[in-house]
């Protein structure tokens, strides 16, 4: 390596990677020990004590420690909610700060690696942070430029995500054949039409929408949790005998990882003890109070993936664990439920999949290859999305976590 070196980072919704090109080969980099990849979050401890990253995060929320959990901070980019400032482990920070201190940890780790100062980066980002919003998508884009120079990098250059992609994994189709990449994140859903031309690869079209894992977590989350809570529930009228409607949007963000740590006020609490006096369902209202009270938005995320994961491997017996919030509490989640919960998505992502080989003018038929990638895409539904759209086309899973800096890492040597 020379000081030149680019750093290649896949700064992921859910997860996040790093690589480098040494000595002509592609080396990625441990992101934590015994890791070559980490949970994108956060935890900072209510001692003030110093930020943690990855799984110590998780390790932290999930043995009860006095702090505040963050997660999806990806999500957040291009949104006025970034640069807001709110009391988070004893100190007043945007998120956008948090995001330059997960950046700036990721590139000191880097260092430590490689033995050499990084001022350079090659980032990767999704073909729109924000689907048909060309103003934000270039402000998430401003954003995350920004947080990467506060970091302590000189430089950062972009490249869609789905397109760093095919350079790791093109090889996985017939040579000369079209593929189609299928790349689900936790925040996004992003699509490259490719073909290898003379042993080099040629991107015919790209395309993205604001559709991920988070919220496949979101939708199952509102569908099977959020009622045993109160949600779709009603109040009684101060006066009168005409029932209310359980107020929806505070379920929507405790079904939203971004937006969980937002709920823990006085003031949504105060809204929620007010609920609770007028409930015609007062226990589930009273698990809701339980669940603010005790900050355990995160907890009933964690446990909605894993219930998802535990569902998409076809076990019968799945369900999403909530034993935290009341003993023995559960709700059952069959392969059939979760199908349910996220058929909703299956026409956005055929919609825009066709779309992609409209704006690369290839028929349906023409596609040989659908390589998967993104640890979302391991979902039943995607597959099954693509097949209905290309019947004819072999379907191949790449290196779900790491397919994306490997192919930033193979850009760099290219001088990108």
């Amino acid at each position: 390596m020379t000081a030149t070196t680019t750093l290649a980072i896949d700064f992921g919704t859910s997860n996040s990677a790093m690589a480098v090109i040494e000595n002509g080969q592609l080396r990625r980099l441990p992101a934590e020990p015994g890791s070559q990849t980490l949970p994108t979050a956060v935890f900072f401890p209510a001692d003030k004590g110093a930020m943690r990253i990855g799984a110590a995060a998780g390790t932290a929320l999930i043995e009860g420690e006095e702090g505040r959990y963050m997660r999806a901070l990806k999500s957040v980019l291009g949104d006025p909610l970034l640069h807001e400032s709110r009391l988070i482990g004893g100190k007043r920070r945007s998120i956008a700060e948090v995001i330059t201190a997960f950046l700036a940890t990721l590139r000191s780790r880097a260092e430590a690696a490689t033995g050499q100062p990084l001022r350079r980066a090659l980032s990767g980002r999704p073909v729109h942070f924000h689907t048909r919003d060309a103003e934000k998508d270039a402000q998430a884009e401003a954003d995350l430029r920004a947080c990467y120079l506060a970091a302590g990098f000189d430089e950062v250059a972009f490249l869609f995500e789905p397109e760093a992609a095919a350079l790791a994994s093109h090889s996985l189709s017939q040579p000369g054949a079209t593929g189609l990449i299928v790349d689900i994140g936790g925040g996004t859903s992003d699509f490259s039409v490719f073909r290898v031309e003379s042993g080099q690869l040629r991107i015919l079209a790209s395309h993205g929408i604001r559709l991920g894992g988070t919220d496949f977590d979101r939708a199952i989350s509102l569908d099977q949790v959020m009622p045993e809570l109160g949600r779709g529930g009603t109040l009684r009228r101060e006066f009168g005998s005409e029932l209310l409607p359980v107020p929806a949007a505070i379920y929507a963000d405790l079904a939203t990882w971004a937006r969980i740590p937002l709920l823990y006020s006085p003031e949504t609490r105060r809204k929620v003890d007010a609920m609770l006096r007028l409930a015609t369902d007062r226990r589930a209202l009273e698990r809701l109070a339980t669940v603010l009270r005790d900050e355990l938005g995160h907890d009933i995320a964690f446990a909605v993936e894993r219930g998802k994961i535990a569902a998409n491997a076809g076990a019968a017996d799945a369900a999403i664990a909530l034993g935290v919030i009341e003993t023995g509490l559960q709700v059952p989640l069959s392969p059939t439920e979760m199908a349910a919960a996220l058929a909703r998505f299956h026409d956005d992502l055929h919609g825009a999949a066709a779309e992609t080989l409209t704006l690369a003018g290839i028929a349906a038929e023409q596609i040989g290859s659908i390589i998967l990638v993104g640890g979302s895409s391991l979902m039943q539904l995607v597959p099954e999305t693509m097949r209905a759209l290309c019947p004819g086309a072999a379907v191949h899973m790449s290196e779900a976590f790491t397919a994306v800096v490997d192919g930033l890492a193979l850009a760099t040597a290219e001088g990108r």
